[in-house]
């Protein structure tokens, strides 16, 4: 049988029996989770904002340390944004972090630091969107607001039998569609987090638990067999090999951080100096993180021995991070030119390393710098 794009029609009945299964099965099976139980708009916020791309057994810790350190909005508004990144740090996609910041001076300043309420004033808030701006006010005040994320696109999809292209404009409309269909008149909060829980636990999206499933014979895609081909499958991103190298630049007692700017990948965090190499020798290896750190920071190193090997993957790219010493000779005094690709950079004692807000990457480099440590003998560039 083959999968068609055309949506199974929710009718009344379906949607009764629907909906008490649901129930039912939320009632007797919802994880205990650090932000339920809690109508806290702020709380439900951060964990949403949390939860985006990243898992739920990841996110727990993250969010209880979080809300000890910036229990309210006022808080996370009053701080510095190195104070929200290092909270953040290795927990990935930084804009996240950097937006939930600005949003929360938005609401202190205009909305005299109570969550709104209009769903037009939370989708104008930085980081939030339809979805977001759904489960927190469905969540935190029972409003009546349909949600679509990942779990509940696959639900959904595989509920109404739809095939189609879930990222296209007519599969949103479809999708959106049924989600406002199926949100029953009260409650709309824990109906919302048990569509997710559902999702999560049960129509997952490799080998669905459809036998255990607390809604199996309302399912049209289980009816039909077709499972494994709703929703179809989005095409597979290439995954490309990426050589860095990351420099340790030891000037006497301290050590040079860059700060990196507006727009990239780790827009307000520091680092170690990092750029891309590609040469085979010693000698290439040499001039590549002799030229790299000039260009990067304006500062003149020679080079120094190899400490460590790193390997990471972030989006399509499969990352081998080579990890260097350097001595400085000249350049990047206090006054001097800063170059155009950092934001800032500056000289810091190895003790101070724990209160700069660092990528995974970074951090692991970091604890050899503070320990001394050497992982691995290998030869001077």
């Amino acid at each position: 049988m083959t999968a068609s794009e055309e949506a199974t029609p929710l009718d009344l009945a379906w949607l009764r029996a629907f909906r008490r299964k649901l129930r039912a099965w939320y009632d007797a099976n919802a994880r205990v989770l650090p932000w339920r139980g809690t109508r806290d708009p702020y709380a439900i916020w951060l964990s949403e904002i949390m939860l985006q791309q990243t898992q739920v057994e990841t996110v727990k810790a993250y969010f209880q340390r979080f809300l000890a350190e910036l229990p309210t909005v006022q808080a996370l508004a009053g701080v510095d944004e190195q104070k929200v990144l290092r909270l953040w740090e290795g927990l990935g996609y930084y804009r996240r972090a950097r937006q939930l910041h600005k949003a929360a001076k938005q609401i202190v300043e205009e909305h005299d630091g109570q969550f709104p309420r209009d769903p037009l004033a939370v989708e104008r808030l930085p980081g939030i969107g339809r979805y977001t701006a759904g489960a927190i006010l469905s969540i935190a005040f029972d409003e009546r607001r349909p949600i679509l994320e990942a779990n509940t696109v696959r639900l959904f999809s595989r509920l109404i039998g739809y095939a189609g292209d879930t990222m296209s404009s007519a599969g949103r409309k479809t999708l959106w569609s049924a989600a406002e269909a199926l949100l029953p008149k009260r409650d709309a909060g824990r109906f919302n987090q048990s569509l997710m829980e559902l999702g999560s636990l049960v129509c997952r999206p490799k080998a669905p638990l459809c036998e255990t499933c607390p809604v199996l014979g309302l399912c049209a895609a289980q009816r039909q067999g077709l499972q494994a081909e709703i929703p179809r499958p989005k095409a597979r991103a290439k995954i490309e090999d990426v050589r860095d190298a990351a420099v340790i630049v030891r000037r006497g007692p301290r050590v040079l951080l860059i700060q990196w700017p507006e727009g990239g990948r780790w827009a307000g965090l520091w680092d170690f100096p990092r750029f891309a190499i590609h040469g085979v020798s010693v000698s290439e290896i040499r001039r590549e993180l002799i030229e790299g750190v000039q260009q990067l920071t304006g500062t003149t190193i020679s080079a120094g021995e190899h400490c460590k090997t790193l390997r990471h993957g972030v989006t399509r790219f499969r990352i081998t991070l080579e990890c260097f010493e350097g001595e400085y000779l000249t350049g990047a005094s206090r006054n001097g030119k800063m170059p155009k690709a950092i934001a800032a950079r500056k000289w810091v004692r190895p003790e101070e390393l724990p209160g700069y807000p660092l990528s995974s990457t970074g951090r692991k480099i970091a604890g050899l710098v503070i320990t001394g440590g050497k992982t691995e003998q290998s030869k001077s560039p």
